[in-house]
């Protein structure tokens, strides 16, 4: 018998017995594979994102298979039970089995979870490490292969870091096959989120529900309620919520307590406040009481946007004298003491106030800065802008400059993606964030990020804010807005590579002024170019060559945004960003007609000007299209790859005589 024959008569016995079904406890046996199986791949090191501070691979992987088994303290709170729960059944785990300890011989895949305030989730750890990640909201990843098994463990410094290693290994399992794996792991802010901000149409309560569900994913622990259209909170502060409202609020509350995230309640008394009166005072304390009874307890007093150099009141005047940048000072910081004051005998252990101030948008010292550095409570947190209202880069200089300011590290308010300033009219705001120097997190006391009117399009450039904020000097930009593509496409690869075409039409980020501090298009861009810089050289066979990558390039970005429509997990994002898909769609098509008469134009054909002319006819389609009418302060025509393929298809007729 040859050998081959005998390999042949092996597989024909052994394949019945390999289909046959198996109890979830045979399955977490008969899939382990340890560092001898014979693997397809080696052990990789994860993608995790934000980037943890220290992950080093060990030896060998294993995967779930259908069945673990749960080492979980009583102290490990519901809600992260929940999302283990709901991590390990999206994983394909059809059950988990809990148990009082791990045996002396592992036997499966036992999974131990808990603070480091419980000896035996430590000393399972050590079974696999001796590194400890203690810093405040850390946490510890580790696994290792046993011999018929493998050991996992989930250690959190607090309840919080718990919640963020769950988080991490949500990430973990994406893969079929877990790598044994050591993860130490802590934010470099204490802070890190989003303010929402805006001018214009504020979220409704059901989307700032499902952005604080996005935050947790992303392991930020802020959401700061400060929509600028609240009446409640700016026209009418002295007035009560309505009960149906504050019933609104609470539910938002307790979500965002589920989820780790800090409830941040923001009141805008600056138009009509009178800083020396008593009332005003005790009408600012009973806001904050009646949202303390539904479960808030961090506070915010927002003095931006306002006149400081008239008085609403004439006691003001009396007390402070005449109006001015360092008188209105004092008064604020007459008020916000009061305030801080009430909140720590009320509630001794919430969060300090929050404020921001008038001159929020640079670091240049002034009257105001100087009264206000000298007057108000140190342990009341400032926000700061960085050196402008949207400033093209912020870097450790800047951060050190407002800190001397304003007399304590202050609170970074970054206004991206914002696109609520005339500006930003007609565009969606889909860069990566960048230009913000590493080492910040020395400098700073928190960063949020101010977001679009649109909440689901913000997320990309939120998931890079908040990954920055929790480790600066690991952050990769490119790949964390990789990243945030992937995760709004539900980890589907054509999806993801038909929004990254979306995106770079809409990398142009705005200023004030006339300058954007991010270009538009970059990768387009540079396709474009080489197209114009083939044509120019002279050579047939690159000029070939580049027009008919135009040509497979246009048809993928005309049909992106049908690729987008259909294969979005959440549909909510095309609601936000159809007149953009329809828009592109339409450049698309004049891409490709553009990429057909140059064409056309380099073999002599005289059908090359009505490609063209069908070209010229879809831009001015396209570039009719308007923004969603009342979704943003400022509308118009939705911007495509503005100056760039506009550019393109105004002057390729140009480019090649016919």
């Amino acid at each position: 018998m040859t050998n081959n024959f005998k390999k042949l008569l092996l597989a024909v016995v052994t394949m019945p017995l390999l289909c046959v079904s198996i109890s979830p406890a045979q399955s977490a046996k008969d899939t382990f594979l340890t560092k001898s199986s014979s693997l397809p791949d080696p052990s990789t090191l994860p993608s995790i994102f934000p980037t943890p501070v220290s992950i080093e691979l060990g030896k060998g992987s294993f995967m779930l298979g259908q069945s673990v088994f749960l080492v979980s303290p009583a102290m490990v709170g519901s809600e992260t039970q929940s999302l283990l729960t709901k991590v390990l059944k999206d994983a394909g785990v059809q059950t988990i089995k809990t148990v009082k300890k791990i045996p002396k011989i592992i036997d499966g895949i036992y999974i131990v979870i808990g603070t480091q305030e419980e000896p035996y989730v430590v000393d399972a750890l050590k079974q696999i490490t001796n590194t400890l990640d203690t810093n405040t909201n850390g946490y510890t990843i580790a696994s290792k292969l046993t011999y018929k098994g493998a050991l996992l463990t989930l250690v959190g410094k607090d309840a919080d870091g718990l919640f963020y290693a769950v988080q991490t290994f949500r990430q973990l399992v994406n893969r079929a096959v877990l790598p044994a794996i050591v993860i130490n792991d802590h934010p470099a802010l204490p802070i890190r989120g989003t303010i929402e901000g805006f001018y214009g149409k504020p979220w409704s309560m059901k989307e700032r529900e499902k952005h604080i569900h996005f935050l947790a994913t992303v392991k930020a622990n802020t959401f700061i309620y400060s929509p600028k259209d609240d009446p409640y909170a700016r026209d009418r502060w002295r007035d009560p919520y309505p009960t149906a409202t504050l019933k609104e609020l609470e539910k938002l509350a307790k979500v965002a307590q589920s989820n780790h995230i800090n409830f941040v309640y923001a009141i805008s008394p600056g138009p009509t406040v009178c800083f020396a009166d008593p009332d005003d005072l005790q009408a600012l304390l009973r806001k904050f009481s009646a949202l303390r009874a539904v479960g808030i307890h961090s506070f915010y007093v927002a003095l931006d946007d306002i006149e400081y150099t008239k008085w609403n009141c004439e006691l003001d005047s009396i007390t402070f004298g005449p109006s001015g940048a360092e008188a209105a000072a004092r008064a604020q910081a007459h008020l916000l003491n009061a305030v801080q004051a009430s909140m720590k005998e009320i509630d001794p252990v919430a969060p300090p106030l929050i404020m921001v101030p008038t001159e929020y948008y640079d670091a240049k010292e002034s009257p105001y800065k100087a009264a206000l550095r000298k007057h108000l409570n140190p342990s009341i947190v400032v926000q700061w802008t960085g050196t402008d209202v949207v400033p093209p880069a912020i870097s450790i200089s800047d951060a050190q400059a407002a800190t001397k300011a304003f007399g304590r590290k202050t609170f970074l308010w970054d206004n991206y993606p914002v696109n609520d300033y005339q500006e930003s009219s007609g565009r969606l705001l889909l860069a990566p964030y960048i230009r913000r120097e590493a080492g910040l997190s020395k400098e700073l006391s928190g960063i949020v990020s101010n977001p679009m009117n649109q909440e689901i399009a913000s997320r990309i450039a939120v998931t890079g804010v908040v990954a920055f904020a929790w480790n600066d000097k690991g952050y990769d930009a490119e790949r964390t807005w990789k990243f945030a593509a992937r995760e709004l496409a539900g980890w589907n690869k054509s999806v993801s590579e038909a929004l990254l075409t979306f995106f770079d039409t809409q990398r142009l980020a705005p200023t004030f002024g006339t300058h954007p501090w991010q270009a538009q298009a970059p990768s387009l861009k540079a396709l474009l170019d080489n197209v114009e810089d083939a044509i120019a050289n002279g050579n047939p066979a690159s000029r070939n060559q580049a027009i008919a990558q135009l040509a497979e390039h246009a048809a993928n970005f005309a049909h992106s945004p049908e690729i987008i429509r259909y294969g979005i997990v959440d549909t909510a994002f095309i609601t936000e960003a159809w007149p953009w898909l329809d828009a592109m769609s339409l450049w698309g098509k004049a891409l490709e007609s553009t990429a057909a008469g140059l064409k056309a134009a380099s073999q002599s054909d005289s059908e090359a000007g009505r490609y063209f002319e069908e070209a010229k006819k879809l831009a001015a389609e396209a570039s009719a299209i308007q923004s969603v009418p009342g979704a943003t302060r400022f509308e118009g025509s939705v911007k495509i790859a503005d100056g760039v393929l506009d550019r393109f298809i105004a002057i390729a007729p140009s480019l090649i005589s016919f």
